[in-house]
């Protein structure tokens, strides 16, 4: 067993899920001072002594910038002040929809944020759900990659029926393939092309859902207008009911609007972003419990192959 003690810190864009994450781990957080200057410059400070230990700093990379900017001072501040092992935990990780040149003279954004990353001193990196798993490859440290399966599947057992699964479009086949093989269930796939990021040109099914309670699966909901127009479409193909699952709940724009006015039953998301909607259809489940355990057993040098449905 490790000699050296566990320190957990939060930064200020995942201060909620942090708390929680410590509080299913049995170990305050630590003191940081994080401190702006009055032209916005961000500033970072270990209000304690981390000399020898294994640090794991808590924060998603959403947007704005800041959240990235502000990770990134706190993994260089760890390393200047000796901590012996530096864990980035990750629950949302921000600009991985860029990981590819889908079209001329673009930034492959995800390898800069990993590039950048390993460049700031971090050892390990543990997040949840990538937009795609080949990410992992961009990173030339260890990563922990958890899935949203080990909270989402065990609410969905609760409802009183077998659902079928459904993939937005045809990146999230093997999302929805997860899903369906623990419910031994059937599976369909909502064709999509778009004109341009966030907005869908046409859009249709392959598969049969008549009288048929269907989940759509995801990875991420934005302004939410391709799961709406999905939702739709299921609908008039003949689904009885429509919900949705979506790991990491951005909700920009009109999302809540959308998402309000749509067909959809109920939209399942977790707290890898604070959520501050206060929509009905909207239900947040935490997972803050398998971030905990994913800790403790890095720290102990243990399998987390076993916190995998």
């Amino acid at each position: 067993m490790p000699s050296y003690s566990v320190k957990l810190f939060a930064g200020s864009g995942s201060q909620a899920l942090a708390q929680n994450i410590a509080n299913h781990y049995g170990k305050p957080l630590g003191q940081i001072s994080l401190r702006r200057f009055s032209d916005g410059e961000l500033s970072v400070a270990f209000e304690e002594s981390i000399r020898g230990c294994d640090l794991f700093l808590i924060q998603s990379t959403n947007p704005p910038t800041d959240n990235l900017m502000e990770l990134l001072l706190m993994i260089d501040a760890a390393r200047r002040a000796s901590a012996k092992y530096v864990t980035v935990v990750i629950p949302y990780f921000g600009y991985a929809r860029q990981d590819r040149k889908d079209k001329p003279r673009v930034s492959i954004a995800a390898k800069l944020v990993a590039n950048l990353i390993s460049a700031a001193g971090a050892n390990r990196i543990v997040t949840c759900d990538l937009h795609a798993g080949q990410i992992q490859g961009f990173f030339d440290i260890p990563l922990d990659h958890l899935s949203g399966t080990s909270i989402f599947v065990p609410y969905l057992k609760t409802l009183p029926f077998t659902p079928t699964f459904a993939a937005p479009d045809v990146g999230g086949v093997s999302r929805a393939r997860t899903f369906a093989e623990h419910f031994n269930a059937d599976m369909v796939i909502c064709d999509k092309h778009r004109k341009r990021a966030n907005e869908i040109a046409s859009m249709q099914v392959i598969g049969d859902v008549m009288d048929k309670d269907v989940v759509l699966v995801d990875d991420m909901i934005d302004t939410g207008g391709t799961l709406c127009k999905a939702a739709a479409l299921l609908k008039e193909k003949g689904a009885k009911s429509v919900r949705a699952v979506c790991t990491h709940a951005l909700l920009s724009g009109n999302a809540i609007e959308n998402i309000n006015n749509s067909v959809l039953e109920e939209l399942i998301v977790s707290d890898t972003i604070p959520q501050k909607h206060n929509s009905p259809k909207i239900k947040v489940l935490t997972v803050a419990d398998i971030f905990a355990k994913a800790i403790r057993r890095i720290h102990d040098f243990e399998s987390i192959s076993t916190l995998f449905l």
